[in-house]
């Protein structure tokens, strides 16, 4: 089937589901307008925020821009829940409870963009004092479209009836943000979510346009770290010692085996040794080393299996070195998030909503589940009933999709690389988006 063909036939089923429920006739038009008239001032917020990134549990400045532009706006608002994350609801008549999540914190990378706005900051983080930080995963566009959605749905309030609740979360690349809300007292003040919603930036789709799709979405996965026990020495006799840099060699080499010899194949999963972290001088070896992993999964089965696996390699390591017995091996469980599943109920009102808001031809069918993760559905973690949505934005040029479709080629810079770009076309539209997205879920409950 075309492209151009499963567009149309989108189209009309669209149409069909949207005239089923059908949303208030001006709230297309006057989405549009709001967003439009703002446009230029989104701009200037993304770029502001661009050229001033903070890591994760320090987004101090963007908590507070987010927190006064809620306020703004008439939202009840409490801060530095999970450390920075703020929220603001916006009660407005009896209906559902819709969440809505952006996140906030920028990555430990040194630019390469060359724009304008680029960043330039750096700031300390683990053992460096001067760690350049980019925002490289847009979250400076997600908390940008947070911003304008609270405006369009304050000034809309004719159009919906329900509760909103926006959340600026801290911390989603390190998987641990939204779980440090839940356990700070977020639900001591937001009421439980019938639906919760979240939108994230993708350059393999053109910047005016989303992807969506039900079913799987993203992975599961775990970030563990791994301190392997040495015995150090004078790097002149090794003899003596018990060298933690080899070992952790061998155990980076062994844990390949776990995906290629331990796991059943028909299933997804990764295993990323991320960082090697050990020793600080030439002539030392170290008395410990620590590599830092990064699974992920989408069956709990094989989640068990890669940690189970990991272990099993990492005392197999020691064993063949001869480590004493009181040496062991210490594993530090830190970001977790299960895997991100799209239901068809709330894909298919969705869907119809995007459509009439943006086209069928900007609606673009979601890639196949993909082994990136997210935590933002963590966020309902004590509501296993909450309905969970994630689309994805389209940041790329205009030719992203074709060339993936056509071609299996991939944008020049992904997520997470320094020379990442978000088309600025993309800040208008996830804002129309978002807010369509929303509006439909509290006309149409589930």
């Amino acid at each position: 089937m075309s492209l151009r063909h499963h567009q149309g036939l989108l189209a009309l089923a669209c149409a069909s589901a949207f005239s089923a429920h059908a949303a208030p006739s001006d709230l297309k038009s006057q989405i549009d307008t709001l967003v439009k008239q703002d446009e230029a001032q989104m701009i200037a917020q993304f770029k502001q925020l661009h050229r001033n990134p903070e890591l994760a549990f320090q987004e101090k400045e963007t908590a507070a821009q987010v927190a006064k532009a809620l306020q703004e706006q008439g939202f009840e608002v409490k801060t530095a829940i999970g450390t920075t994350g703020v929220v603001g609801i916006l009660r407005n008549g009896p209906g559902p409870v819709v969440m809505y999540r952006a996140d906030m914190d920028a990555l430990p990378i040194k630019e390469a963009t060359g724009l304008d706005y680029r960043s330039n900051k750096v700031t300390p983080w683990l053992d460096n004092p001067s760690q350049p930080v980019m925002h490289a995963c847009g979250h400076d566009a997600h908390t940008t479209w947070l911003i304008e959605v609270a405006k369009v749905m304050a000034q809309l309030k004719g159009q919906w009836s329900g509760t909103l609740v926006l959340v600026a979360q801290p911390a989603e690349e390190l998987l641990e943000g939204a779980t440090a809300m839940v356990n700070n007292g977020l639900y001591d003040f937001a009421p439980k979510p019938d639906v919760l919603v979240a939108a994230h930036v993708s350059p393999v789709y053109p910047a005016d346009s989303v992807g969506l799709r039900e079913g799987p979405r993203l992975a599961g996965t775990d970030q563990i770290d791994v301190e392997l026990p040495g015995i150090g020495g004078h790097g002149s006799t090794p003899h003596v010692t018990k060298d933690p840099v080899v070992m952790g060699a061998m155990a980076v080499m062994g844990y390949q085996t776990i995906i290629s010899r331990m796991l059943d194949q028909s299933k997804p999963a990764v295993l990323t040794v991320g960082a090697f972290q050990a020793g600080v001088n030439n002539n030392i070896i170290p008395v410990s080393a620590t590599l830092k992993l990064n699974l992920r999964w989408y069956d709990e089965k094989v989640r068990e299996r890669l940690i189970a696996g990991i272990k099993s390699v990492t005392q197999g390591v020691l064993v063949m070195n001869d480590m004493p017995d009181d040496y062991q091996a210490k594993y530090t469980m830190k970001g977790y998030s299960t895997p991100v599943v799209n239901g068809k109920a709330q894909t298919e009102l969705a869907q119809a909503a995007l459509v009439h808001q943006l086209g069928a031809d900007k609606v673009l069918p979601g890639v196949p589940p993909l082994m990136g993760s997210e935590d933002f559905h963590m966020l309902a973690s004590p509501y296993p009933d909450t309905k969970v949505l994630f689309i994805e934005v389209g940041s790329g040029k205009p030719d992203a999709y074709k060339n993936l479709i056509e071609k299996k080629q991939l944008p020049p810079a992904m997520n997470h690389t320094p020379g990442f770009v978000v088309e600025l076309p993309a800040i208008a539209t996830g804002a129309r988006a978002v807010s369509a997205t929303l509006s439909a879920f509290f006309n149409q409950p589930l």
